[in-house]
């Protein structure tokens, strides 16, 4: 059974940093590639970050200079840091995984939120 357990959203000021975790089981980790997408209600499910088995990362044009995904493979686990957080960021945060180059979109966490706003 595939799970995917995000943690570390929360509030966070305009201009503010936060780092979101992804812990995974149920899958050779080391194997697929892990995502994160953001979803506001009422809007479509946006591509964040995704990153390689052998950690090559790729951004959304919204978050790139900003946002760093990173795997740590020995715990199962894929980070995003965010920084110079903007209100337009706030979202629920969902950690993905999969085998398809750059969607990783076969497994999907429950979600975490970010607020940003003052």
């Amino acid at each position: 059974q595939v799970q995917l357990v995000e943690s570390g959203g929360g509030l966070v000021q305009p201009g503010g940093s936060l780092r979101v975790s992804c812990a995974a089981s149920g899958i050779i980790f080391s194997t697929y590639y892990m995502g994160w997408y953001r979803q506001v209600p009422g809007k479509q499910r946006e591509l964040v970050a995704t990153i390689s088995s052998g950690g090559t990362p790729n951004y959304a044009d919204s978050v790139k200079g900003r946002f760093t995904i990173s795997r740590d493979n020995t715990k199962n686990t894929v980070y995003l840091q965010m920084n110079s957080l903007k209100p337009e960021d706030t979202a629920v945060y969902l950690c993905s995984a999969g085998r398809t180059p750059w969607a990783a979109d076969d497994y999907w966490g429950q979600g975490t939120q970010v607020i940003v706003s003052s």
